[in-house]
């Protein structure tokens, strides 16, 4: 073995198994989460000390246009890719052996590129660190698997089941829904373990051909980092079999939405104690405090948490998605949810993000929000009793009003970055801009001759 597979992790260094690795695939997320990067042979992956990118892939929207540069003229400098090889996992969808490699942005005098998703996690996962706290999470991930659609005119339909009919949908935890699309769910365990990656359950979740994947605790960075792998696998494991996996907020009208619920605690790190719970296992000051942060600062972060215009069609009463900022114990129509556990495991359920939005951004936006209550100790709102869907008015319902809150909530603003947040605002403003150019069928309908 050469000297850089040396740095591999058991998983990556097992799937080798003493096979000459043929690729390398040097990643790196964007802004909407999508892998960019270069892949090259592995050998000269070894032999190679710096890989570039230009910093103009941060200012690439999801249609492939290009937001305006906040800072300077349009010269895409380039930026130094550094390999993070804890990271370093199988591709084992591919024909040959190849290796991905998650990298960090680093500027040319190796500052961290302050508009990297992953650098913001990190940055503020350096904030409670400077506090001698260690947050702690877990993602919860929610996808659609369809049929095919390779025409955008034409509404995505559940996938065929191995019984030759449509997946149905309101069959939540049915074992028999999974084994519809079972060899789907296979390939998913089996890529997975290939790369390293623990699932701690998989089930049906209520729309047709929805399924829920749950994570285990753990290192906010190193979950959002097998969040992004895991978006592709599925992807891939679906392709595979002739269907789609899709992580749209709502891709189906009339069906549920999909979210990524993110679950969150915040332990000492020299005592690694929750310090959600008292001695004597009771809720403390700071428990409350983070979920005041959540209350007071989550309106201006739905941005990050439903990036697209897509994702607000999700917000809708009766429809498994939380539309507003109240907590509870144990009470899935809060957006909060504080559910049960012994007192070690005590934390707080964001049920707000959607899984469209960037793991990254996401979990980072959960932190910052927490993290701000701890600092501001302003406490919770009471505990709202009883169903909340009837209160639509604590969240932004365009991504419109989404951008114009988090422009006005300088506190969260200076956690999450300024120049971040220049780039993240130019990019999303670019986005929404486009969508207002197109005329809808709902349009087109109900107006072309009624009017």
């Amino acid at each position: 073995m050469s000297r850089w597979t040396d740095q591999l992790p058991e998983a990556a260094r097992e799937y080798i198994a003493g096979r000459r690795v043929d690729e390398v695939e040097c990643v790196i997320g964007d802004i909407a989460g999508v892998a960019r990067g270069k892949a090259m042979p592995a050998s000269k992956f070894a032999k190679q000390a710096n890989y570039f990118l230009p910093n103009s892939i941060f200012l690439q929207t999801i249609t492939g246009e290009w937001a305006d540069n906040p800072f300077d003229a349009f010269t895409e400098p380039d930026m130094i890719l550094v390999p993070d090889f804890t990271t370093a996992t199988a591709a084992p969808w591919t024909a040959d052996v190849t290796l991905q490699v998650i990298h960090d942005a680093v500027d040319q005098q190796g500052n961290p590129i302050a508009y990297s998703p992953r650098n913001v996690l990190k940055r503020i996962v350096g904030l409670y660190e400077a506090q001698g706290w260690t947050p702690v999470v877990a993602p919860e991930m929610e996808f659609f698997l369809t049929a095919r659609n390779i025409d955008p005119n034409q509404p995505v339909e559940p996938p065929m089941g191995r019984s030759g009919r449509r997946a149905a949908g309101k069959q939540a935890y049915s074992l028999s829904a999974v084994d519809e699309y079972g060899k789907v769910i296979d390939d998913i365990y089996d890529y997975a373990e290939a790369q390293g990656l623990e699932i701690d359950g998989i089930l049906q979740e209520g729309g047709a051909g929805q399924i829920e994947l749950n994570l285990a605790h753990g290192d906010p960075v190193r979950l959002a980092d097998d969040v992004f792998f895991f978006k592709r696998l599925i992807r891939e494991a679906a392709l595979r079999h002739d269907c789609f996996a899709t992580f749209m907020a709502k891709p189906i009208a009339g069906e549920p939405g999909s979210a990524m619920h993110i679950h969150t605690s915040v332990v000492d790190s020299k005592t690694e104690r929750n310090i959600f719970s008292g001695p004597k296992g009771a809720e403390t000051p700071a428990f409350l405090d983070f979920i005041g942060g959540l209350q007071n600062h989550l309106a201006a972060a739905i941005a990050l948490l439903a990036p697209y215009v897509n994702s607000y069609r999700r917000y809708v009463p009766d429809f498994s998605a939380p539309i507003n900022l109240e907590w509870a114990r144990d009470n899935r129509t809060t957006g909060l949810r504080v559910p049960i556990s012994g007192h070690a495991a005590r934390r707080v359920e964001n049920r707000l993000p959607g899984m469209d939005c960037n793991p990254y951004l996401g979990i980072a936006a959960t932190l910052a929000c927490g993290y701000l209550g701890l600092m501001e100790k302003k406490g919770a709102r009471p505990e709202f009793v009883g169903s909340a869907y009837a209160d639509s008015d604590q969240i932004p319902l365009t991504l419109g009003d989404a951008l114009d809150l988090l422009e006005a909530d300088a506190a969260l603003i200076e956690v999450i970055g300024a120049d971040f947040h220049k780039v993240y605002n130019s990019v999303k403003r670019n986005e929404y801009k486009e969508f207002q150019q197109v005329i809808s069928p709902w349009e087109r309908e109900h107006l072309l001759l009624n009017v």
